[in-house]
């Protein structure tokens, strides 16, 4: 089995910050892509930040210099610090990875059970 969790999400003021923690545990082999994805009410979720295994960042338009993702590949871990947080930002966080569970089988995405992030003006 292969199992996401994500951790620290909560309640924050407008302008305020919080961390997100993702750690992936189980059969794995190698991992790819991290990333984080959210969804807000009444809206589709989206790609939030991605991470490739060798450190290239990648971030929706709405986050730019705000959010910053990072992974520690030794702890099977991806984050997503959250700084100057806005009210839009409120959504469900998603963590994803891309990963093998034994060499040489195909690559397949996993998802966390989310977490939810609350910004209030």
């Amino acid at each position: 089995q292969v199992q996401l969790v994500e951790s620290g999400g909560g309640l924050v003021q407008a302008g305020g910050s919080l961390r997100l923690s993702c750690a992936a545990s189980g059969s794995i082999f190698s991992i790819n892509d991290m990333g984080w994805h959210r969804q807000a009410p009444g809206k589709q979720r989206e790609l939030v930040a991605t991470v490739t295994s060798g450190g290239s960042t990648n971030y929706a338009d709405s986050v730019k210099g705000r959010f910053i993702i990072s992974r520690d590949n030794a702890k099977n871990t991806v984050y997503l610090q959250m700084n100057s947080l806005k009210p839009e930002d409120t959504a469900v966080y998603y963590c994803n990875a891309e990963l093998r569970r034994r060499a040489l089988w195909p690559s397949y995405n996993y998802w966390g059970q989310g977490t939810q992030v609350t910004v209030s003006s």
